[in-house]
């Protein structure tokens, strides 16, 4: 589909500037070149992991176009390497490039268990839906060492509390006893992102991820098991996977899924810039088209901001692509979708186990 990658199994193919930081990574790069020029090992491409504390795990979502009101990460940065990824640029903020150390440096807050136990059993919480993997996924390769998800996933059974989960990776499957538990009181939700149907595409944008195979089975063996299960065909790029939405939903629909979501890429922050520098070396042909389309999206820029806007996009484009959606809608889930979460449950549950009310 292209050139190969340079750095095998990566995304990003470099890092960037840190926006938050006056020293920059030209240096390092001009190094890692020469290395690769001369034959000279300069980087093992290893990921690390590094422990973090936060004093609390819950955030409350104040963007009103996510369609989530909390979120929770019990990683920082993702191995996954989706060269898209918008939260990429919140690895800046821990003070790392959103290139390839939000790939390879991977934080973990190891407390995140006991954080939501905490934040559950406060007495002027009242029970809301909170997601997980609101900015990196909960089953990316990390989970399968520290497995903090999975201890999450029993603090809300434990409690009784609804939960969302938004992830890529068949991993998922191996908490497929917690997840049956909490689906008997309709306390879970899962959305499977899949942005393609080819695998060849899925190598490139996604290297890291599950197959596509493995997804499909994914979404298949949650929704026989009772698991409500939205795909998201998120993001959608022009020219790379924007003609296959039509196929993509009647196959997740035939699965079982419920219902589909999606977004419009849009390259914010320093994503931009991995992104151009990515596309033009894996996919130099089409490169310049495919930015060129991005840009027709969001007003001839490579990113959007505005509310309501930076999820769909402007323009013929951007039209295409939410009318085709709209299609796929009509189609394949006209009498499907997604239940409302029980937020009934929580409050006689608060300490554990079931309040006895006389």
């Amino acid at each position: 589909m292209g050139q190969n990658f340079a750095i095998k199994g990566r995304g990003a193919q470099r890092n960037v500037h840190n926006r938050f930081f006056e020293l920059s990574y030209e240096m390092r790069d001009d190094f890692l070149e020469y290395c690769r020029v001369e034959g000279e090992v300069a980087d093992k491409n290893k990921t690390q992991y590094l422990n973090v504390f936060p004093k609390t795990i819950v955030n409350k979502v104040t963007s009103p176009d996510v369609g989530m009101a909390y979120s929770m990460n019990m990683y920082q940065g993702c191995e996954h390497g989706c060269v898209y990824c918008y939260a990429r640029n919140s690895h800046e903020y821990w003070g790392y490039s959103a290139g390839l150390d939000f790939e390879r440096k991977i934080l973990v807050k190891k407390d995140a268990p006991k954080l939501l136990e905490k934040h559950l059993k406060k007495k002027s919480w009242t029970a809301h839906p909170i997601v997980m993997s609101g900015n990196t996924d909960c089953y990316q390769p990390a989970e399968n060492k520290f497995q903090l998800t999975r201890q999450c996933l029993e603090v809300f059974l434990k409690y009784k509390h609804p939960t969302g989960i938004i992830t890529k990776n068949s991993l998922i499957l191996r908490d497929l006893d917690l997840l049956k538990e909490l689906a008997k009181d309709n306390l879970i939700a899962v959305n499977v992102s899949i942005t393609s149907l080819s695998e060849d595409t899925r190598r490139i944008v996604e290297p890291r991820t599950a197959s596509i195979k493995k997804r499909l089975e994914t979404v298949k063996a949650l929704t026989e098991n009772g698991i409500p299960v939205n795909v998201m065909i998120a993001p959608i790029i022009p020219s790379i996977n924007s003609h296959e939405i039509l196929p993509l939903a009647k196959k997740v629909s035939d699965l079982g899924a419920l219902s589909i979501a999606h977004t419009i890429v849009r390259l914010n922050g320093a994503i931009g810039e991995i992104f151009t520098d990515w596309i033009k070396k894996t996919m130099p042909d089409r490169a310049d088209k495919v930015l060129h389309q991005i840009e027709e999206c969001h007003g001839g820029t490579l990113y959007e901001s505005r509310f309501g806007v930076r999820m769909r996009g402007e323009g013929h484009i951007a039209q295409q692509i939410n009318d085709t959606v709209r299609l796929a809608r009509l189609k394949y889930f006209k009498h499907k979708s997604m239940p409302k979460l029980n937020t009934t449950l929580h409050e006689q549950y608060k300490d554990g186990q079931l309040k006895l009310f006389s």
